[in-house]
């Protein structure tokens, strides 16, 4: 990581320890394409993760879950639908999840590679990171990430069917903007 004097280290300006979200300031998003023309883009509500921060980025281990339940893509009867076991079967598999392998890179370019779950299938994925800084200006040491990343549906086991496959893109572009909380 690039300090604010411009310095590339492997070690982290935070303090070690267990960060907590702060999800009122944090979001998942994501986009697929539909007809391969535009964009359906959405939102999860209900996100936890932690940060264990180590003394290196060999020590950093991020987990994060989503309720799949909680998708907001600003209408009702899109995101029932998106529930049911025609899609995420959010009923039988509540939650999507990630825990990190390792995180690499230098300077601006990061990289977050891990294990996402969807749907009780495991795969790996990898996401670019940025990390946005840290600050106690709330009377709290906090720190903020962005990560971004595309992931194929298929991959994970989401297969709706020929008519469904047909309308929906494979690639889903997730955007996550976190900010945690130093360890009390």
């Amino acid at each position: 990581m690039t300090t604010d004097t411009g310095i590339t280290t492997t070690a982290l300006p935070l303090a070690p320890g267990r960060w907590t979200l702060d999800g009122l300031h944090s979001s998942v998003t994501f986009a697929i394409r539909h007809l391969g023309l535009a964009r359906v883009r959405g939102r999860f509500t209900d996100v936890d993760a932690t940060l264990e921060v180590g003394d290196d980025t060999d020590d950093v281990r991020i987990e994060a879950t989503v309720a799949l339940g909680s998708i907001d893509t600003g209408n009702a009867d899109r995101d029932a639908h998106v529930r049911s076991p025609e899609f995420l079967d959010a009923e039988r598999h509540p939650t999507m999840t990630f825990r990190s392998t390792g995180i690499s890179g230098a300077g601006d370019d990061w990289t977050m590679d891990g294990d996402l779950t969807v749907g009780g299938v495991t795969r790996p994925v990898s996401f670019a990171v940025e990390f946005c800084g840290s600050s106690d200006a709330m009377g709290r040491m906090s720190a903020g990430f962005t990560t971004s990343g595309t992931v194929s549906r298929r991959e994970h086991g989401i297969d709706f069917g020929p008519m469904y496959n047909a309308a929906l893109g494979d690639a889903v572009r997730f955007d996550l903007d976190f900010e945690f909380h130093a360890p009390a």
